[in-house]
């Protein structure tokens, strides 16, 4: 094997040496340690050390590193303590994740690496957003994102891949190919010559490599992040390589011909570089095995101490504090106020918002100079510019991750859904990777996705759903869901100035049919506060978005009954206090939603209402919501679809207990 030193020193190549040699060493003990049950699972990066050391020296220690589960040496490299990463792999509360994660599924905002999820794909393109951040601030720096070989066919490959291309970010993707997804190999995964011709598709350079020569990673991913530098390009490099283990150790190895092993167990990146070292004379046999001897002390000395850890009692307090990062508090409103249509109000609050806060990025489909779908972003781009106001690709999971990336830099997202129903190709981004980050490992995911959400407008069963049930579910994510032009324009203030990822729903059919007093200044409501409406004696309606205008026309036309109306505006957290009190006020309670029924979040106030209210219940508590079935497209039929079609049965049964 050929050895481009180039213009390394002697004493730069003895530091390569022991930082290839370390993490392999670290690997071997801890394959003893799991044979003793002193650690739980172990993926096994052995063969593949070059790849993962040779990349992390040749970025600088402040560019952010998206590393997978078979990575060790990003983490040695990067000098996090052998100790603390002991502490981490046994579960314990003084890991980097407090016992919340296991292996290498954290991260550590101090050493710029990004935790991964066991999803693969997402981590390109947080590198893409890292990469933007880096773009914006006109840095020279990069970002680097791992795959393996099975990553590559995942949609988010391929979004995260043509991102990078369209806006021309400083990122490097690193494809390490080492033969095997688990137990599948490379000819059931792909039919192209290499995984490097898929760069040509994209428009982007693509290099491969052989990913076991420690000097041909390094300089190669030097010189990339130089080109990705200079010409503000992304670059695609695919490094062939080999595992010696099996997936994960209880997987084995029995899928793999014998052979293999006897053929790459001759490019072992470690023996081939030591045989180099020593052909040069850079170290001789004896320097080897006083390095080897020294490494051995330190990782004994390390483990012996991570091992002292104690068991911890769960503390369900912190466990839940830790969901959320401490959000802003409320600006309160002053000043005049104007009559403004929900749809301006968003649009007013979202440009103050820009105004507010110079890290906030808009991303979505046509939000540039077409002012996106609905044209609520119309005349941003001249206000604020094309590098804050981004018209996307089709690739909504890309962007919801490249959003999180730009979190990882102190920036802000709002990131458009075309329609709220897009979002299922946003999905993972969402519930596994926002969603959990704060809790993980303390990052927070400063993202806003807006959702034009709801039925009433004729679209049919793809452009009408209101679909915040899908997320009230998941724990970390905000839903925010208002029905006037006030709270519109306050909550997606309060939204933006939250660091938590907010699933912000906005309905169609408010848009330009609802009307009301908003003030003109900066202002935000406080996230998790419900507003009653109007008070009650008889009967209480519990509603939210589309919801409030039906139940406030039901109680005009009602003046027989006295309806109390509470507005939730905030679905998660939801408001307690408030829902506890418009129950007390009538003892009989409809909760009224635009969803469909079966799974509905009504369910949940329902469940939560039957459980800690029902001493105050004169009355089962009724739900009014819309069919079973997709939206339709007819007006017949999606009116008689819409929950409001039934209100007026489900209030006369609750009258009548």
């Amino acid at each position: 094997m050929y050895f481009d030193r180039s213009d390394l020193t002697d004493t730069e190549l003895v530091s390569f040496y022991k930082s290839l040699v370390y993490p392999r060493m670290i690997e071997e003990k801890m394959l003893l340690l799991l044979r003793q049950g002193k650690i739980s699972k172990w993926f096994s990066g052995i063969g593949q050390e070059a790849i993962a050391v040779g990349a992390t020296l040749a970025l600088e220690d402040n560019e952010w590193i998206m590393p997978l589960h078979r990575n060790l040496g990003v983490f040695t490299t990067r000098r996090m303590p052998l100790e603390k990463l002991l502490l981490q792999w046994q579960g314990s509360e003084n890991g980097y994740s407090k016992g919340r994660e296991r292996s290498f599924h954290f991260g550590n905002r101090e050493h710029h690496i990004c935790g991964m999820i066991s999803h693969l794909g997402p981590q390109l393109s947080i590198a893409d957003g890292v990469a933007l951040a880096h773009k914006l601030r006109r840095e020279q720096h990069v970002s680097l994102a791992f795959t393996g070989e099975g990553g590559t066919s995942e949609g988010e490959f391929h979004e995260a891949l043509n991102v990078a291309a369209v806006w021309d970010l400083p990122v490097i993707f690193l494809i390490e190919n080492n033969g095997y997804g688990l137990s599948t190999p490379v000819s059931e995964q792909y039919r192209c010559a290499g995984l490097v011709d898929k760069a040509i598709g994209y428009g982007m350079k693509g290099i491969q490599i052989d990913g076991n020569n420690l000097l041909e990673v390094y300089h190669t991913i030097r010189n990339a992040r130089a080109y990705a530098i200079q010409e503000q390009k992304p670059v695609l490099i695919e490094a062939m390589t080999f595992r010696m283990r099996g997936h994960e150790e209880a997987s084995g190895v029995k899928y793999v011909p014998p052979e293999l092993f006897e053929e790459w167990g001759k490019k072992d990146p470690i023996a081939q570089y030591e045989a180099w070292l020593l052909a040069s004379k850079i170290l001789s046999q004896e320097d080897i095995t006083h390095i080897r001897e020294e490494l051995k002390h330190s990782i004994d000395a390390d483990v012996a101490k991570g091992l002292e850890t104690a068991p911890f009692a769960a503390d369900t307090a912190t466990e839940l504090n830790d969901i959320y990062a401490p959000a802003a508090p409320a600006v309160a409103a002053s000043g005049q106020t104007s009559e403004r249509r929900f749809i301006n109000a968003l649009s007013d609050g979202l440009k103050q918002a820009m105004e507010q806060h110079p890290a906030l990025i808009l991303m979505g489909q046509d939000i540039a100079e077409y002012g996106g779908a609905f044209k609520i972003t119309e005349g941003f781009v001249e206000l604020f510019g094309r590098e804050r106001v981004r018209n996307t690709p089709l690739c909504e999971s890309a962007i919801i991750g490249t959003a999180l990336g730009l979190s990882l830099e102190g920036f802000k997202s709002m990131v458009e859904m075309q329609f709220g129903d897009f979002v299922t190709c946003g999905f993972n981004q969402i519930v596994n990777n926002l969603a959990k980050i704060h809790y993980r490992w303390g990052q927070t995911a400063d993202v806003v996705i807006r959702m034009p959400a709801g039925g009433g407008v004729g679209a049919g069963p793809f452009h009408s759903q209101t679909n915040e049930a899908w997320f009230t579910h998941v724990p970390g994510l905000k839903v925010v869901y208002p029905s006037t032009p006030a709270d519109a324009k306050g909550l997606l203030a309060a939204a933006i100035a939250d660091p938590n990822p907010v699933l912000y729903f906005e309905h169609k059919a408010l848009y330009r049919s609802i009307s009301g007093q908003v003030p003109d200044n900066y202002y935000s409501i406080e996230i998790g506060k419900a507003r009653l409406v109007q008070p009650g004696d008889d009967i209480s309606i519990i509603t939210w978005g589309s919801g409030v205008h039906w139940a406030l026309e039901y109680a005009l036309q009602r003046r027989d009954i006295s309806i109390g109306i509470l507005d939730l505006r905030t679905l998660q957290p939801l408001d307690y206090s408030a829902i506890q009190e418009i129950v007390a006020a009538t003892g009989k309670v409809l909760i009224l939603h635009e969803d469909t029924l079966t799974g509905g979040f009504g369910a949940e106030i329902s469940a939560w209402i039957a459980e800690h209210c029902f001493h105050l219940l004169d009355a089962p508590v009724v739900r009014c919501a819309s069919l079973d079935t997709p939206v339709p497209f007819a007006a017949a039929l999606e009116k008689n679809f819409l929950a409001k079609a039934r209100l007026d049965k489900c209030i006369s049964q609750l009258s009548q207990w």
